[in-house]
């Protein structure tokens, strides 16, 4: 089939990748035009395992397009597919305005039947306000359709989910919009994964429910690290234990520094907000986003008790990243942390396999911060180790060598990385997150 991607961030550029790959013909849409350049060159403006290699993919068979002209996306195809931003307002609700624009524009430029496929995340009942939308600003009486079809990826393993999902839903309001998306998705139905056909408003919420329960759980197990820390229990054994009870299952129940990202903290916001207007109380959520707040201060702590004070101190930090396998900073708790060490006088020696160049945008390198190419080269001479994301390749560190290279073997370690008694055998001081 012939299919328009709108947008092309983590979203829209795996949707449109992926569905080339599959063998369908797609033109993403994007506005920014060095993006849209940098594409043309089969190069990802962001770091996603496997992502590059499917749009040198798409370019070389000739099924994957780029172009800054919406005009030229809504004549491309009858399947248009929004990916745009949502980001979040002051109040916590979501920015509808890219969404909005695109509807807009997209009717302007329609002159036959045309399928709008919601795959932003976007607040229940958006999709009435894009038809509503595009009602107005049709040129003629031209018949459309508006669907949801909400997108469950994760940064660091988008192309995997995307290929691989555990369930696709839509929420259709016409047989014509049925099919169409049935279609498009047989390559999946084929191969036994459930698709859930709904009406629009239930896939917006199933989207918005489903990552606030995740978050829910994250900051569950974190409340439970803290009563761990307190009566010399293990956190990550509560959290197996718990796991092998299959109503609960053992993802999202690991300890630590706090979720980020550009998902989870702007989806229960927004989810919030959400049911505030209608009327619900969702004060569980409200106390998700205090426990998570406090993860960064509750780190904090630790490090401020190992080192008694941070002024001059030189402090090595593994990861800046909001989680493994993506460049990806948003909302990262490392922000924070890192904030708080030079506030209080701490020299900063910063090592992530990919996010270096984005966090120098905002942290730029100068006395009391650096960022260097290796993470030995990050625990010269330090006198603490801070771990803030779990990239693999700090579970295989050579834990002698850095002892050797450092001054003192000090590390606070906020992902649980490392075995305590592994490290105290080691003669490392370790701290860890709910665990003795």
């Amino acid at each position: 089939m012939r299919i328009t991607v709108v947008g092309a961030g983590y979203v829209g550029l795996v949707t449109g990748a992926c569905f080339s790959h599959l063998g369908n013909e797609v033109l993403v849409v994007e506005k920014v035009k060095e993006k849209v350049d940098l594409l043309k060159e089969g190069k990802s403006p962001f770091y996603e395992p496997g992502l590059e290699e499917l749009i040198r993919e798409g370019i070389k068979r000739g099924t994957l397009y780029f172009t800054t002209d919406l005009g030229e996306g809504v004549k491309f195809s009858e399947v248009i597919f929004i990916c745009v931003g949502t980001p979040s307002l002051p109040d916590g609700s979501a920015d509808l305005s890219q969404v909005e624009e695109v509807a807009r524009l997209t009717a302007k430029e329609m002159d036959s039947y045309r399928l709008i496929v919601e795959k932003s995340t976007v607040p229940v009942n958006t999709h009435q306000l894009v038809k509503k939308t595009v009602q107005r600003y049709l040129k003629k009486s031209i018949p459309f359709d508006v669907a949801s079809n909400p997108e469950f990826l994760r940064e660091g393993s988008a192309v995997k989910d995307f290929l691989e999902p555990d369930r696709i839903v839509v929420g259709v309001e016409s047989e014509k919009a049925k099919r169409i998306l049935e279609e498009i998705y047989r390559p999946f139905t084929e191969k036994g994964v459930p698709l859930l056909i709904t009406d629009p408003a239930t896939a917006e919420l199933i989207k918005h429910a489903s990552n606030s329960f995740l978050a829910m759980k994250i900051s569950f197990i974190n409340m439970v690290a803290d009563l761990c820390e307190k009566t010399g229990a293990d956190v990550k054994l509560v959290a197996e234990g718990m796991g092998y009870d299959k109503r609960i299952g053992r993802e999202f129940l690991n300890a630590g520094i706090g979720y980020g990202g550009s998902c989870f903290p702007k989806d229960v916001k927004a989810f919030i907000r959400i049911a505030e207007e209608y009327g619900v109380d969702f004060s569980l959520l409200k106390e998700v986003e205090r426990i998570n707040r406090r993860r960064v201060e509750r780190f904090l702590d630790k490090v401020r008790s190992a080192l008694w004070t941070l002024k001059d101190k030189k402090v090595a930090v593994w990861g800046l990243s909001f989680k493994p396998n993506t460049d990806d900073i948003r909302e990262a708790p490392s922000i924070k942390v890192v904030e708080a060490l030079l506030k209080e006088g701490a020299f900063v020696r910063a090592y992530d396999p990919k996010a270096a160049g984005n966090f120098r945008r905002i942290f730029p390198e100068g006395e009391r911060i650096r960022y260097v190419p290796d993470k030995y080269e990050a625990v010269k001479g330090a006198e603490a180790l801070l771990i803030l994301t779990e990239w693999g390749e700090f579970a295989e560190a050579d834990l002698g060598k850095v002892k050797e290279l450092m001054e003192l073997p000090i590390v606070i370690d906020g992902r649980n990385v490392f075995d305590p008694e592994d490290m105290r055998r080691r003669g490392f001081e370790y701290y860890s997150m709910g665990r003795p």
